[in-house]
């Protein structure tokens, strides 16, 4: 039986596209046979990534959920959806900010919950299964200094998934979430890279090293394929061992 991922047939819209996970992801599933959405806040970015593979654009800030929603309505039938799109905005507990919570848990969380209602609705209403994987973190379980904002976040996100999953199951629409440790994107590579914040990190990792945008992307991509028909409500860590401290 063949295990390559093929996904032809299916038209996903992945969040956050123009850079890091998100534009891999986008790859990752144009190479599997997937018609691609590609959504970013950033069109230069979307622009340099139709270079790469083909797909559509939407350029849309997932801080007005209600704009974003209405865009995102107007794409037509899809069938796969990972919820890519999050910022971080490092503060310690008692210098966060509520603007800067606020934002965190609008990109993060809220836009999350109204870009998939608008998928799944239309889902029901054409009776297809679908799956959407939503692109949490390890700092969902385990609190890491000054992240207090995005850790909250990304709990409140794995829980989404859990209810979503819940809910939608009867639907026969799968939900799960990936939870990557630190991620070699070229944003990542500048905020890790002092030795010492770096180095305290990786003696944590078991296998000694920060995860690949690849190797996250392969899994969104396992998720959403028939592969994983019965996986349903799971938070996967890709964390080289991480939580297993």
């Amino acid at each position: 039986m063949s295990t390559k991922i093929d996904l032809r047939g299916k038209r996903a819209v992945v969040t956050g596209a123009g850079k890091g996970i998100g534009r891999t992801i986008a790859q990752k599933l144009h190479a599997c046979g997937a018609r691609v959405v590609a959504v970013s806040r950033t069109a230069d970015d979307l622009q340099t990534l139709q270079t790469e593979i083909d797909c559509e654009t939407i350029a849309a800030d997932l801080v007005d959920a209600h704009g974003a929603s209405e865009l995102i309505e107007k794409v037509g039938d899809i069938d796969l959806l990972v919820n890519n799109a999050g910022i971080s905005v490092p503060q310690s507990f008692l210098e966060t900010t509520m603007d800067a919570f606020d934002r965190t848990m609008a990109v993060n969380v809220r836009a999350v919950l109204a870009v998939s209602q608008v998928v799944v609705r239309q889902m029901i209403n054409r009776k297809v299964s679908g799956a959407i994987v939503n692109v949490s973190s390890q700092a969902s379980m385990v609190a890491l200094t000054d992240h207090t904002a995005y850790c909250a976040s990304k709990g409140a996100l794995d829980q989404l998934t859990r209810v979503m999953a819940l809910e939608l199951g009867p639907h026969q629409i799968r939900v799960n979430a990936v939870n990557p440790t630190v991620t070699l994107t070229p944003m990542a590579e500048m905020a890790w890279r002092e030795p010492a914040k770096r180095n305290s990190m990786l003696s944590r990792i078991p296998l000694g090293r920060f995860a690949k945008p690849e190797e996250v992307a392969d899994v969104v991509a396992y998720l959403l394929s028939d592969h994983a028909a019965m996986i349903h409500g799971a938070t996967l860590p890709v964390d080289g061992g991480f939580l297993a401290n």
